[in-house]
């Protein structure tokens, strides 16, 4: 049933309240440590405060995109589109789905309700699987972003080919299961009112005509709303996790193992999960560790953090049943450090 606007504002609401007492409640606990280090409480909730914002203000206007794409989807695609422009074979509709971040350019935030609505228009599981993880950087906003930040080279190259090839391989992994209601959470399986169809319903010539002009793109623009506070939820969630990480967790601890060939590669992938930078704007931040990590470490940053962090992965647990996302989450994180690791150990750039 789609949520009235009252009934998503009280949401978005309680939401919001139940973070502030989670925060409130978190920082109560480590008052007395972080007092025992010497921490002024002030500059901790400023730095507690900005952070969140940043990461919060840097993803919301993705999601909304995202959501906006889903409500069209849900209203202007039918399932019989989705078969008909979807390749009958299952390897080239992986393939499909890897690259149609190229049409739908949205991060790791605004893919996942995209890919919720492509789903329930009959979308396959192994092209789902793999727009979810390769469009974050497969699209032309990020190509562009990284082409700033490192010029046409290796690192440009190996992102984009790597990103190619690891949600190619996981979608195909994928294939194994090709029953949608084994990989969606129950309550995703069903058509999201909005975006069903209604075969029986009959209507005259003058209402088709009303309703494709106004009553659709109004229908559009609530699904999108329904979408973005839905969705929403988990990306506060998120955003409250990665902030209290990088607020109480020292980064020092990671980027004093930045020399080492291989915990240079675990510590940046471990700094892509919880640092949750937008993959539009990573490849700045990935420019900065380039004097201080391995680039095997760096390709590592650059091409798991767009596919998996804090924010994006309770995102994936609304949509996702639990154990499919510590496949996706377990899959990808393994192919990204076992490439930095082979570039480390067996290219010189």
């Amino acid at each position: 049933m789609m949520i009235n606007g009252r009934g998503r504002l009280i949401a978005w609401t309680v939401t919001l309240l139940v973070g502030l007492i989670g925060a409130l409640a978190l920082e109560a606990l480590l008052r007395p440590l972080l007092w025992g280090a010497g921490l002024e409480w002030p500059d901790l909730v400023h730095n507690f405060a900005a952070v969140f914002l940043g990461i919060f203000i840097e993803a919301a206007p993705f999601l909304l995109l995202g959501s906006l794409v889903s409500g069209l989807i849900a209203v202007f695609v039918t399932a019989d589109d989705v078969a008909r422009f979807m390749p009958r074979n299952k390897v080239l509709a992986t393939v499909f789905g890897a690259l149609l971040g190229m049409i739908f350019p949205v991060c790791e935030c605004g893919v996942v309700p995209v890919v919720r609505r492509l789903y329930q228009k009959g979308f396959p599981v192994s092209a789902g699987v793999a727009f979810l993880l390769g469009a974050p950087v497969l699209n032309p906003i990020v190509i562009a972003s990284t082409y700033v930040a490192f010029g046409v080279g290796p690192v440009l190259g190996v992102r984009v080919g790597l990103t190619f090839l690891i949600a190619v391989g996981i979608g195909m992994i994928f294939m194994a299961q090709p029953n949608v209601i084994k990989v969606l959470r129950p309550l995703r399986v069903a058509p999201i009112a909005g975006g069903a169809d209604h075969p029986m319903q009959i209507i005259s010539p003058t209402e088709i005509e009303v309703d494709t002009i106004a009553r659709r793109v109004q229908r559009a623009f609530g699904v999108a709303a329904d979408e973005f506070f839905d969705m929403g939820r988990y990306l506060v969630g998120g955003a409250l996790i990665a902030t209290a990480l990088q607020t109480f967790v020292p980064q020092s601890a990671l980027i004093g193992v930045g020399a080492g060939p291989v915990s240079s590669v675990l510590a940046l992938s471990v700094l892509a999960f919880v640092l949750s930078v937008c993959s539009t704007v990573d490849a700045f931040l990935a420019l900065s560790f380039v004097n201080t990590f391995t680039t095997g470490a760096v390709v590592a940053f650059l091409v798991f953090g767009p596919m998996v962090d804090i924010k994006s992965t309770l995102m994936f647990l609304g949509v996702f049943r639990r154990r499919v996302v510590v496949y996706m989450i377990g899959l990808a994180l393994l192919a990204a450090v076992a490439a930095g690791l082979f570039i480390n150990f067996n290219l010189s750039w």
